[in-house]
C-alpha cells in the first residue's frame, strides 16, 4: 500500500514542488488548496475554514502518514501599516491553517502510533527582516508550532519538523519582485541578481531543493529528526 501525504497548498511553488516529488517516491498525494495544479489528487480547500478542512481529512480517511503544512501568503509591511485585517488574515493563513491540518491528522497518526508533520515556515522563524512584521511573527509560530507538537506528540511516535526556506524562486518571490520594481521604477533583472548576491551561495534557491528536503523528512532516514528548525538558505543566516 502507497503511503499517504497531505499537502496543503501543492498548487504552485514550494507546495506543487512538493507534491510532484511525493508522487514520483510512490506516495499517494492529497492537494488541499483553493486552485487545482492538475497534480495528484485534488480537494478544494481554504485552509482558514476549519470545520471543512476537518471534514476534508476524516473523508481521506486514515492511515495518513506525511502531513506537509505548506499553505501561506506573504506580506510586506511594518508594524504600524498592518492593519488588524491584515494582521489576522496573514494569521489566518499561516498560523490558524497550520494549526487546522496539525489537528485533523493527529487522530489518524495516533491510532496508526507513525506519522511525520512538516511545517513549511521561513528563514525568519530564525532571524528578522524589514518591512515583514506579520509575516515574521506568522513564521516564527510556525517554528513553536513544530516544537511543541513534536514534545506532545513523541509518545505516539509522530515527528513534527518545520523547514525554514531563505529566498526560493517561486510565484510569490517574482511577484514581490514585480511589486518593488512597480513601485520603486527598478530593473527587474537588476533587482534578481542583487537578490542573488546577498545569498553566500550566490544565487536563489529552487523549490526543487526545498522539495527534497521535505522528502528526507517524511521518510525512514530521518527517524530520529523531530522539533527541529530544517534551514535551507544558501547560507544566509549564518553570516
Amino acid at each position: 500500500m502507497k503511503k499517504k501525504c497531505i499537502v496543503t497548498g501543492g498548487s504552485s511553488g514550494i507546495g506543487l514542488s512538493i507534491v510532484k516529488l511525493f508522487l514520483a517516491n510512490h506516495y499517494r498525494v492529497i492537494n488541499l488548496d483553493i486552485v487545482d495544479s492538475g497534480v495528484g489528487e485534488f480537494h478544494y480547500c481554504d485552509v482558514t475554514d476549519h470545520a471543512q478542512l476537518q471534514t476534508i481529512v476524516k473523508d481521506i480517511a486514515a492511515p495518513i502518514d506525511v502531513l506537509v503544512s505548506n499553505a501561506g501568503i506573504h506580506f510586506s509591511a511594518t508594524i504600524e501599516n498592518t492593519s488588524e485585517a491584515d494582521l489576522l488574515k496573514v494569521f489566518n493563513i499561516n498560523v490558524k491553517g497550520a494549526y487546522s491540518a496539525i489537528q485533523a491528522v493527529l487522530p489518524s497518526m495516533k491510532a496508526q502510533h507513525s506519522g511525520a508533520i512538516i511545517l513549511i515556515a521561513s528563514d525568519q522563524a530564525l532571524i528578522a527582516k524589514r518591512n515583514s512584521f506579520a509575516y515574521n511573527l506568522s513564521k516564527n509560530a510556525l517554528a513553536s508550532m513544530a516544537k511543541t507538537t513534536a514534545l506532545d506528540y513523541a509518545e505516539f511516535n509522530i515527528r513534527a519538523n518545520a523547514i525554514c526556506p531563505g529566498t526560493i524562486e517561486t510565484p510569490l518571490y517574482h511577484q514581490a519582485i514585480d511589486n518593488y520594481c512597480q513601485r520603486s521604477g527598478a530593473d527587474k533583472a537588476s533587482v534578481h541578481q542583487e537578490e542573488a548576491a546577498l545569498q553566500p551561495l550566490n544565487r536563489i534557491g529552487q523549490p526543487d531543493e526545498v522539495a527534497e528536503l521535505a522528502l528526507f523528512l517524511a521518510s525512514d532516514k530521518a527517524t530520529f529528526i523531530t522539533g527541529s528548525l530544517q534551514v535551507i538558505d544558501g547560507g544566509y543566516t549564518a553570516q
